[in-house]
């Protein structure tokens, strides 16, 4: 198959799956085509005939078909470890829209089931991974240049959503169609991010305000703060109500920092030794100097700032791209299926904290409890069945 091009299926053909069928459609993922589309909704079927795919209102139709050598799942969450396991159990290589789930104990489900198939490709779409900033930042980190991670913070609200938003899909915005907020909706790419770059935390203390200015249920607010171990600490803020917004991420190290501005401008610091050497050895004087004003940083350290630009679009199509070439077995995936359940066990233990009013361990996450806490929810809410 390395000189083939993979077959998509596109499962939900609404926002994101219409996207990318447009990239496919015009020939930007060179390594990659439609093989078919699958919708519940009937009128979809206009759109893959105008592209000249099959289409099918039956998912597993779709999957079974033989038409297809993959599928994506742009689809509500809750959906995705249904469809991943069915389309991994019929032997199609299977890409799953972010999250992998909404909880916990769904995700690893979908993730045991990959590992039964080593022979098919399972990937996450975090298409921030294939930012080159982030890489960059990813290979540095992982160098050891900077030392250990002291402190990290990520202020991310320029998630802006107004009411309408929130009335357009009778699943949006409630515990048992779509299982939470922004934590679920907007955030996992950045809680991604986060644990790839800085380590998973071993527990989190949250505080989330459910419906604080939108007419929903679930969160338009988090403020989370994190325990990485030895000492190292997060914090993570993020909403749905700013409309000017903000992304701002800082990752301080032992022999540095690094400041990044709307994921795209990036501020690099290297101290000359690390931080506790030059503090230790500094003498009075210079400390003087220093408190003056008069002291040269450069004497410390040294910043560089790269701007990377936008690269909105080319994120996607570069996710497609790479997960075409490792089913065909030519590059490894840059977003392996089994990360996602980092995110959903750090967003489900942020839930878990502001609903029990305490801190969640992450390394001995209960499932259980969080499943408990949630089903709650959805039986107060009235719309939805319970999850098992």
């Amino acid at each position: 198959m390395a000189t083939d091009q993979v077959r998509l299926g596109i499962i939900g053909l609404g926002t994101e799956g219409g996207m990318y069928a447009t990239f496919l459609s015009e020939g930007k993922v060179p390594n990659m085509r439609i093989g078919a589309i699958a919708d519940i909704d009937e009128s979809k079927r206009e759109a893959a005939e105008k592209l000249g795919v099959p289409f099918y209102t039956d998912y597993q139709e779709l999957i079974t078909s033989g038409d297809v050598d993959a599928v994506v799942t742009t689809v509500p969450h809750y959906l995705h470890p249904e469809m991943g396991i069915y389309a991994l159990e019929h032997g199609v290589h299977t890409l799953v829209e972010k999250p992998v789930g909404v909880y916990t104990k769904q995700a690893r489900e979908l993730i045991d089931v990959a590992a039964e198939h080593p022979e098919l490709t399972f990937g996450v779409f975090f298409n921030q991974r294939t930012n080159p900033l982030y890489k960059d930042l990813k290979a540095l980190l992982d160098s050891g240049e900077l030392g250990a991670l002291r402190h990290t913070s990520w202020i991310i609200t320029n998630w802006w959503r107004p009411q309408p938003y929130y009335a357009q899909s009778s699943w949006r915005a409630t515990w048992g169609g779509e299982g939470g907020g922004v934590l679920v909706n907007q955030a996992p790419h950045q809680l991604d991010l986060w644990q790839w770059l800085c380590g998973v935390p071993k527990s989190v203390f949250a505080k989330l305000s459910f419906g604080f200015r939108r007419d929903i249920a679930v969160e338009d607010e988090v403020n989370a703060l994190v325990d990485f171990g030895d000492g190292a600490t997060g914090s993570f803020m993020t909403a749905t109500h700013d409309l000017v917004g903000t992304d701002r991420l800082e990752i301080l190290c032992d022999k540095g920092k690094i400041v990044v501005d709307e994921s795209s401008k990036v501020t690099i610091t290297r101290l000359v030794e690390d931080e506790e050497t030059l503090s230790r050895n500094m003498d009075i004087e210079t400390v003087r100097t220093l408190f003056r004003g008069e002291l040269d940083r450069e004497s410390l350290m040294t910043s560089e700032t790269k701007d990377y630009g936008s690269v909105w679009g080319q994120q996607h199509i570069e996710v497609l791209r790479n997960f075409a070439a490792a089913v065909q077995g030519t590059e490894p995936l840059l977003a392996p299926g089994g990360d996602g359940i980092h995110g959903v066990r750090l967003a489900d233990a942020m839930y878990l904290s502001a609903w029990l009013g305490r801190e969640v361990s992450i390394e001995n996450f209960d499932e259980e409890a969080y499943l408990e806490e949630l089903n709650k929810r959805i039986v107060a809410e009235g719309l939805y069945e319970t999850r098992s």
